[in-house]
């Protein structure tokens, strides 16, 4: 997907195709498979870049996903949402930092100590 298709999307529908990749995001980085990962990340991130354009409202609506029941999507939402949330972020990258034996737990866990430590500075 291209991110000049981004502007023909509606908010909802960019939201739910983030939490789409993103999903298929967790999966593939709990399966090992590093190159599924990737192809999605750079859209995921894309995705994000677009609702920040389209403002603070827009934005926000990646905090419905902080509940999603998809662990990757939770961390790409709580990762994304810190700027402008940092309380519900913080709480979800805690809550997954603390699944055993999980990537994207590391990952929340990592990002999380690099958020406090002011070495992480979202999107």
């Amino acid at each position: 997907m291209k991110t000049a298709q981004f502007k023909g999307l509606t908010t909802g529908q960019l939201v739910e195709k983030y939490r789409e990749l993103s999903a298929r995001h967790g999966h593939a980085i709990e399966a090992g498979n590093h190159k599924a990962a990737n192809r999605d990340f750079d859209v995921i991130v894309a995705i994000n870049k677009e609702l920040r354009a389209r403002g603070i409202e827009a934005h926000r609506q990646l905090l419905s996903l902080l509940n999603d029941q998809e662990p990757g999507t939770r961390c790409w939402a709580a990762t994304d949402v810190l700027a402008f949330a940092p309380q519900e972020g913080e709480r979800v990258l805690a809550e997954l930092a603390k699944m055993p034996k999980s990537l994207v737990g590391l990952t929340a866990g990592m990002t999380l100590q690099q958020w406090k430590a002011g070495e992480y500075k979202p999107w």
